[in-house]
């Protein structure tokens, strides 16, 4: 494999420091809504769900409005809409002015700026990098991901309680002012995007991320995967704090352990991602670790008060981030490869949309069934939601065989 390239590692620091300032600065939003402005229970789940839901619609359309422009000014300009989005905040409550409505424009337009940036930033990798350095690229994006969620949440729990929530607001806001500056500094010219060769429909043109990836097996297979996979652990997030808080027990303190220890599991799984890949090769891995990744969370449920149920969360969690570490760099870089460059963003985009949609329909969903029975009950459903998901993995070789031209072709001729 040849090197990574000065330019690609100037993109991974824009992105180490994005990253930080994002976890750090995680819950901080809801935070400030019970703190500052006394919101009810209710308008603290709404803020969330109308960040991902309104977000993913104002971001639909994104994906051919990216597909066809130079992706590093999308990039810039993404950060620097959540730059100044995110430093309004710690703005109005110096001058005690904030409001909920406020939150929710601020939570609502930071969400779609991230898949807008994800759209973009996902195909410019493509370009930045050559086939064979795509595992070893994500990979270590991955590994900068779970090193962040491990040091990030606890320093920013420091931060609030020394300096309050409004600094990790603003200290997030500044990240992605870097990040733009990160991105800015890249020095090799960008590729030309892609041609448009066909201009269909306005509906065509919407729907084109998911008829391509409904085009070809191996994504469609993924696609449902991921959303079922994805809404199930979201399902089972705020279940895990009830269950450890409220009926275990244990302490916030270490609720917070149970949380940042797991992250090492993501580092090791992402580091070990490239060497496991050439190994057993991409098929094996995405087909292994999808159905591990699922085993992992059926002891949950059944954890009890006391050191040994800390035990048994922290390593369920820690296998579950493991597995999720070398799925995810395999997973990114199959679908990097099966998509022509005419449509990255779209799918990326597409992808995105439909995850920041499903999960919230998840949570709430769990959050009915455990007060209709209880949360242990609620768990063990997210468990065997989650086991059941690799059923959903593409298990037929023809899957596998298929040519990402014939995904190109179909979803021009039917636009």
């Amino acid at each position: 494999m040849s090197s990574l390239g000065p330019d690609f590692r100037r993109l991974w620091g824009a992105y180490a420091i994005s990253e930080l300032g994002t976890t750090v600065g995680m819950g901080a939003l809801p935070l400030i809504a019970v703190t500052v402005l006394d919101s009810s229970t209710f308008e603290v789940t709404l803020l969330a769900a109308l960040a991902a839901i309104v977000s993913a619609m104002i971001a639909l359309p994104a994906g051919g409005l990216i597909e066809f422009r130079r992706k590093r000014p999308v990039m810039i300009g993404a950060d620097l809409v959540r730059f100044a989005v995110l430093a309004s905040v710690p703005v109005a409550m110096v001058f005690g002015v904030l409001t909920y409505a406020h939150l929710c424009v601020v939570g609502v337009t930071q969400t779609a700026c991230s898949i807008v940036f994800n759209a973009a930033g996902g195909a410019h990798l493509k370009a930045l990098v050559t086939p064979d350095q795509r595992m070893a690229a994500n990979s270590r994006f991955e590994t900068t991901l779970w090193t962040m969620i491990s040091v990030g949440p606890p320093l920013g729990g420091v931060l609030v309680s020394w300096f309050g929530a409004a600094l990790t607001v603003g200290l997030d806001a500044v990240s992605f002012l870097l990040s733009a500056l990160g991105i800015r500094r890249l020095r090799a010219p960008e590729p030309e995007p892609p041609k448009r060769v066909h201009k269909g429909h306005w509906a065509a043109e919407l729907t084109a991320g998911w008829r391509y990836i409904f085009a070809h097996r191996g994504l469609h297979a993924l696609f449902w995967n991921a959303m079922v996979f994805g809404g199930a652990m979201m399902l089972s997030t705020p279940l895990l704090a009830v269950l450890m808080l409220r009926e275990l027990g244990f302490t916030p303190w270490e609720y917070g352990l149970a949380l940042g220890i797991p992250g090492v599991g993501g580092v090791l799984g992402s580091l070990l991602a490239r060497r496991l890949t050439l190994r057993f090769g991409q098929r094996g891995i995405l087909l292994s670790f999808g159905v591990l990744r699922g085993l992992t969370l059926s002891a949950l449920p059944f954890a009890a008060p006391g050191t040994a149920g800390l035990v048994v969360i922290v390593v369920s969690e820690t296998a579950l981030l493991f597995c999720a570490g070398v799925f995810n760099p395999a997973f990114t870089t199959y679908r990097m490869g099966v998509t022509v460059d005419g449509f990255m963003a779209r799918v990326t985009g597409a992808w995105a949309v439909s995850s920041k949609s499903v999960q919230p329909m998840f949570i709430a969903a769990g959050g009915l069934l455990a007060a209709a029975t209880s949360t242990r009950t609620a768990l063990a459903v997210a468990a065997v939601a989650v086991f059941a998901s690799a059923a959903l993995l593409p298990w037929r070789r023809s899957a596998w065989d298929q040519r990402s031209a014939e995904s190109a072709k179909s979803v021009t001729l039917s636009a």
